[in-house]
């Protein structure tokens, strides 16, 4: 991990009336852009040139420059000519896919604490992590012991790519010893799978901020917690499954994430959605030194209210997509139009305003 110390050095340098934001060209990037712009915020975006066009077709949410690159790992080679233009990388999931382990040495500013980046990518620090918040998660098992129905996951953000569910210990060799063959995953993924209890609910993912600049709203370390929105996601084909079995046709359940949908919860279930969030935050100082800007915690609500917790993801995700206008939860704390894309870049213009980009930005 590069030491915080040299990332201070480099803010240090940077011009606070000409700060810039860098976002990889993928997942959140129009929200993050457009956000960006209706805050005054200069944008670049780190883009393969056969993806341009896709951002040159909305204006209001395309970067204000490029650099152009033939694979997202090569941001590493931009990082001088980045600084110079004094800006500052904004993690998404693709950032966390692609980048990979050089997000630890990568010698450019990222907003948020990078280590959190690390403990969403490590499942079994995860489950540390969501056991110290003191929040119900699922049981997991070894690969020896599985006794019932259970969802095998890898490591990294792969939205739910090859995902696979299990019965038995028998099942899960077998379709590891498959997906080992066919080039699917490979033996790094096999040693950090998590493997998790298959629990029936409806699936709810909440967006959260966390801030120490403001103090009022719900209180939270320092600052407080802001529930940006809530979105429920699409898998393929999984939310569909029954429309090929309904007509004999054999199909192998996939849970990529392939989009997202708004939903809105009963106001009861706010209170324990918002004690989680608290628990998840004030467990990251105790763990890694905090999280600071977006994060979202995946639950699965049974009939009787039960909340239970199967992942963190620590950085904004793809569902706030669904909000660039703000969402109808940030309605309630925002007096404007407020994506979470656009309070990224409130919040790293308080914090320069504050003289407090080290705090933020790691």
């Amino acid at each position: 991990m590069i030491p915080k110390g040299e990332i201070d050095k480099i803010l240090e340098g940077y011009d606070r009336k000409k700060l810039a934001i860098a976002v990889i060209c993928s997942h959140s990037a129009l929200q993050i852009f457009h956000g960006a712009r209706q805050e005054g915020v200069k944008t670049i975006g780190i883009c393969k040139k056969s993806n341009k066009e896709r951002y040159e077709a909305f204006p209001l949410a395309k970067p204000d420059e490029y650099i152009f690159v033939d694979k997202y790992e090569e941001i590493s080679d931009h990082v001088d000519e980045l600084a110079a233009k004094n800006a500052i990388l904004i993690p998404h999931g693709s950032a966390v896919e692609y980048i990979g382990k050089k997000i630890e040495t990568i010698k450019l500013p990222i907003f948020g604490n990078r280590r959190v980046l690390l403990w969403e990518a490590d499942r079994q620090k995860m489950v540390k992590w969501l056991g110290v918040a003191g929040i119900k998660a699922p049981k997991t098992y070894k690969p020896e012991d599985i006794p019932g129905p259970a969802i095998v996951k890898f490591p990294g953000a792969r939205g739910g790519k090859g995902y696979f569910v299990v019965k038995s210990t028998k099942e899960f060799n077998e379709k590891i010893a498959r997906e080992l063959k066919a080039g699917r995953i490979t033996q790094n993924d096999v040693d950090g799978v998590v493997i998790q209890e298959f629990l029936s609910g409806v699936r709810f993912y909440p967006h959260y901020f966390y801030t120490p600049f403001f103090k009022d709203g719900f209180k939270c370390q320092e600052g407080r917690l802001e529930m940006l929105g809530l979105d429920k996601r699409i898998e393929s084909n999984i939310d569909e499954i029954y429309r090929p079995l309904v007509f004999g046709v054999k199909t192998e359940p996939s849970y990529t994430v392939v989009g997202n949908a708004p939903v809105i919860m009963r106001e009861s279930l706010l209170d324990e959605i918002l004690r989680m969030g608290r628990g998840i935050v004030d467990a990251s100082f105790e763990l890694f030194g905090g999280i600071y800007g977006p994060f979202c915690i995946e639950t699965i609500i049974d009939e009787n209210f039960n909340i239970t917790a199967f992942e963190v993801s620590a950085r904004i995700v793809a569902g706030t997509n669904l909000y660039p206008r703000g969402s109808q939860y940030s309605c309630y704390i925002f007096d404007e139009l407020m994506s979470t894309g656009r309070r990224i870049s409130r919040e790293i213009k308080v914090a320069a305003q504050k003289d407090a980009l080290a705090k933020v930005i790691h």
